[in-house]
């Protein structure tokens, strides 16, 4: 998952993981009016490749706030990220 401040930087983070690897785009959401989280999910090794190209395209364009992977997140933890 990436966090960002701004919507440009979040829509380049998210166009970056999808090239970068083999990953899925769970969903983009608007946390506030200038916050967005942007959740991928696949292979440990491509999130990992995905999220650190994502926070480069973020950093390009806009302001990353933060990063973050969970290595085989618990079903629960899956569940609700999916949900929202």
């Amino acid at each position: 998952m990436i966090e960002t401040r701004g919507l440009i930087g979040s829509i380049e983070a998210a166009d970056a993981m999808l090239k970068a690897a083999d990953v899925r785009l769970l969903r983009q959401e608007k946390v506030d009016a200038a916050l967005v989280t942007v959740l991928v999910e696949g292979d440990v090794g491509a999130v990992q490749a995905a999220v650190e190209a994502g926070r480069e395209a973020a950093k390009r364009v806009g302001e990353l706030l933060s990063s973050h992977v969970i290595p085989r997140p618990d079903s629960d933890v899956h569940r609700v990220l999916s949900k929202q």
